[in-house]
């Protein structure tokens, strides 16, 4: 593809729709634990933080799940332009179905922006791939550009929506995310045209496609009777349950699968040891994933609870530290992508996994000042809001250390007639991490407040003997690797 300018036109109706959606999530996000935990008098659900941090794993990790069958309908009905315009009409309805108040309502549209984020989510990394199909350096740059817009905002979002949220009325925090994504929908409407012909639907065979649909229909079908089932009381559904289930689940699944493609995939000896690594950098994405995620969870009830919030006369709002990470983002990420080639200039690059154990061990760093942080705070009372900044800062770090060249790497590693099951296997590890991070949220407030210390330190034992493992089996996993960084 030639063009004038360095990029297509059409990424920036992406980058903008992409901004705007991100603003709508992350905003949401900022809101939902403290929801649910808020008082039903002052508008809240009432749940105890157990059963809030559970529910808020299970959301997370099913935005990830969502992505698989999302990227399917993109791909065989509907096309990646009219997945992303559909994904993001139902992400709004489920906006303001969740300020509609009472919990039927609730859980209905967490279900709705769930659904619409993987159709959204996976649909739109694709139409910025399909911009630029040179691939190269330019398309590195494109993806950079959008991953710009992300969080730009998730930076956006939580300060307002927290702010009319939690001050507010939260019915007015979750309108507040809706019209984010209208936004988005309506910028996107106007310059989709600028997409050109790369979001088309596909060209299949009308049986094909006949039988695809009867598929999805069938799907939705029975997920709306289960829906039904659990609103109406039919069904029971335990939130803890429910997670830990989840997570044994996905466990067995991912082990099913590694089992299989091993034995009986056909992969030659190279491939199956790349399948090894994947295994591991599976497990230790999912493990930090699981720590990283208490930004949602535990660490905006500490915020909310154990963090003097006073700031010239008014009281910050809690979800607003949630900005901090994606402002770190904007700053950090820069200075991290220039590092790798200086230091591969003087023959210092580190290997993939040696970038993943730093990752682990940054993420065990953070937790540290967090385990002291909760001691100081359960004895001496709230503590300044430098301590989550500092975790934040560290977390942060971690994140730019371990998931893009992780993704990356991925893709290089995974045998071509397996690509697609092993990136839906990489996502089913995010989710994972995001269903274990619910869990020790549950462990650490409320009722258990008192062993967050304890709980966090254990945090830094693991994450720590984890980082420690990778560093010490760098070398003969790079050997595995057979060149690919």
């Amino acid at each position: 593809m030639k063009s004038d300018t360095p990029h297509p036109r059409g990424i920036y109706t992406l980058f903008f729709t992409e901004m705007w959606e991100r603003f709508s999530y992350y905003g949401m996000r900022a809101l939902l634990v403290l929801f649910m935990v808020d008082a039903v008098a002052k508008g809240g659900l009432g749940l105890d933080d157990k059963t809030a941090a559970a529910i808020y794993g299970l959301y997370t990790a099913a935005v990830y799940l969502a992505a698989l069958p999302g990227g399917w309908v993109g791909d065989r009905l509907l096309g990646a332009r009219a997945s992303v315009w559909w994904g993001g009409i139902i992400i709004a309805t489920g906006h303001l179905v969740l300020g509609l108040g009472g919990s039927r309502s609730f859980f209905l549209g967490l279900l709705l922006v769930a659904l619409g984020s993987g159709l959204l989510k996976s649909n739109m990394s694709a139409l910025v791939g399909r911009l630029y199909p040179e691939g190269g350096a330019r398309r590195d740059a494109g993806f950079t550009l959008f991953y710009m817009g992300v969080n730009i905002g998730a930076f956006l979002g939580p300060l307002l929506c927290s702010a009319l949220g939690e001050r507010i009325g939260w019915p007015l925090g979750f309108a507040a995310a809706a019209l984010g994504m209208g936004l988005g929908l309506l910028q996107f409407r106007l310059s989709s045209h600028l997409l050109k012909d790369a979001g088309d639907p596909p060209a299949h065979p009308p049986a094909q496609k006949r039988r695809d649909w009867i598929l999805l229909i069938s799907g939705i079908c029975a997920l709306a009777l289960l829906t039904l089932g659990a609103l109406t009381g039919h069904i029971s559904l335990d939130p803890l349950q429910l997670a830990a289930h989840s997570a044994t689940f996905i466990l067995a699944l991912a082990a099913l699968f590694f089992g299989w493609a091993f034995l009986f995939a056909g992969l030659t000896v190279e491939e199956k040891k790349h399948l090894v690594v994947i295994a591991v950098l599976f497990a230790a994405s999912a493990l930090f994933w699981a720590g990283f995620e208490q930004a949602g969870s535990s660490f905006t009830l500490f915020a909310e609870r154990y963090t003097q919030r006073a700031l010239l006369g008014s009281t910050i709002p809690s979800g607003w530290f949630l900005s901090i990470n994606a402002l770190l983002v904007v700053a950090l990420a820069p200075l991290i992508a220039s590092l790798w080639p200086a230091l591969q200039r003087h023959g210092r690059a580190p290997s993939l996994i040696v970038k993943f154990a730093c990752g682990l061990l940054l993420l065990a760093a953070g937790f540290l000042v967090a385990a002291y942080a909760a001691r100081r705070a359960l004895t001496t009372g709230p503590v300044w809001p430098t301590w989550l900044i500092s975790i934040y800062l560290l977390h942060t770090l971690g994140e730019l250390f371990l998931s893009p060249v992780g993704l990356s790497a991925v893709t290089k590693l995974a045998p071509p007639r397996l690509s697609g099951q092993i990136m839906g296997i990489w996502f089913l590890g995010s989710a994972l991490g995001n269903i274990f991070a619910g869990l020790l949220a549950g462990e650490v407030s409320g009722d258990a407040a008192a062993a967050m210390p304890e709980r966090f330190l254990q945090v830094v034992a693991t994450a720590g003997v984890a980082g420690i493992l990778l560093l010490l089996v760098s070398r003969p996993i790079r050997r595995l690797m057979h060149n690919i960084e």
